[in-house]
């Protein structure tokens, strides 16, 4: 068993995988070509933005959105604070400072009251200027894009949603990735649509916006790759990850999206009453790059995982500490009792195997697992 079957997933579309590769190798078309632009343009339109533009990973693609938006030292750049790594991170490569935010305890996502807390002490201090917020679509469930926009704009904050984990998911309709000032996701193996390497790519509406990034990501370059007229970085999505994607985006809406909704819904009723299951508010649909259930305590957890791995089911701990707590934040202040919700998320959170191609049977399995090992007694 897996926690994402990237090789059911091979050997359910590999005809259409190998043929596309196959071309590519054929073509010896390996930097750009027809599969990127393809594959821009369908992800344009799946998300419903006028520009997609493609580059070498998801870290990258938040990397080049802040260069285009000349964030900078002296700036604050606002993050939850439960996240992974590379979200502060980018915020650190430009010299700016990722101030961490608290998130909801239900969604995992940034809470929305406490993003408007952080920027107001922000700007009281008086240390650093606020430029932006990047809200995560924390395990496939978008953020809470209409409140934490509405309270970017009344401080003139631009808003970058980091839609790594959240691609397909959506909010009464409108697709994640498409909110914000810009987005971008990742296209990391495990993530909801995944390549067969490193990949991801940003979305905007703004044309110009759009333009610099498409400098940027080629040494900043001008009318060609030799004429350069900006410090750049080499952000490319290579030609053979575009094939795949091409396919497994068809496979992505036509199947899997459909496909782990259903396992969600088995899960949740398989498990209600024994842990605490995910919460998707009314109008919102997830993607699940994860499926996170929430324990009593650390101590239940640390048994739960040994009786799991016994009966040779996976799981995962996303995330065991808080970006507060991250070593390579600690030159920055933080004070522990803003962050009781990401503390405690960190001690009781555990990811169960999550993907389009679970069988009833492993479904059974692994939720009969947990009701016994929790109660003593077989799910009923």
């Amino acid at each position: 068993m897996e926690m994402r079957d990237l090789r059911a997933q091979y050997i359910r579309y590999k005809k259409e995988i190998d043929s596309a590769v196959n071309k590519v190798l054929e073509n010896a078309n390996f930097i750009g070509g027809e599969e990127v632009n393809t594959l821009e343009k369908s992800l344009a339109e799946y998300v419903g933005v006028k520009h997609c533009i493609s580059c070498a990973n998801g870290t990258e693609a938040m990397s080049l959105v802040l260069m285009a938006w000349d964030i900078k030292e002296g700036d604050a750049v606002f993050v939850p604070d439960f996240t992974f790594f590379s979200t502060g991170e980018v915020v650190s490569f430009r010299n700016a400072v990722p101030i961490f935010v608290d998130v909801d305890k239900e969604t995992f996502n940034m809470d929305a009251d406490k993003l408007e807390a952080a920027i107001l002490c922000t700007l009281r201090e008086g240390r650093l200027m606020p430029k932006a917020v990047i809200p995560v679509d924390m395990f496939g469930l978008p953020a809470a894009h209409t409140e934490i926009s509405r309270i970017a704009k009344k401080y003139n904050l631009l808003v970058l949603e980091d839609g790594a984990q959240g691609f397909g998911g959506s909010i009464n309709g409108k697709k994640a990735c498409g909110f914000g000032d810009a987005a971008t996701t990742s296209f990391f193996p495990a993530k909801p649509l995944g390549c067969y390497g490193d990949g991801g790519a940003i979305f905007t509406n703004d044309d110009f916006l759009a333009q610099i990034i498409n400098s940027l990501k080629v040494h900043g370059k001008g009318s060609n790759k030799y004429d350069n007229v900006r410090i750049g970085a080499n952000s490319r999505l290579d030609t053979i990850q575009a094939a795949v994607l091409n396919v497994k985006l068809m496979a992505f809406k036509e199947y899997e999206l459909d496909a782990v909704n259903r396992i969600y819904r088995i899960y949740n009723e398989r498990l209600r009453n024994i842990v605490s299951t995910p919460v998707i508010p009314s109008g919102y649909e997830s993607s699940f790059a994860q499926y996170t259930i929430k324990l009593e305590s650390m101590e239940e957890r640390i048994l739960l995982q040994a009786k799991l791995k016994e009966n040779s089911i996976p799981s995962a701990i996303y995330y065991i500490k808080p970006m507060h707590k991250q070593q390579a934040f600690s030159h920055l202040i933080s004070k522990d009792v803003d962050y009781a919700v990401a503390n405690e998320l960190c001690d009781i959170v555990l990811s169960l195997p999550m993907h389009p191609y679970i069988t009833e049977e492993d479904a059974e399995k692994i939720t009969g697992t947990i009701a016994y090992s929790l109660t003593g007694r077989h799910r009923v």
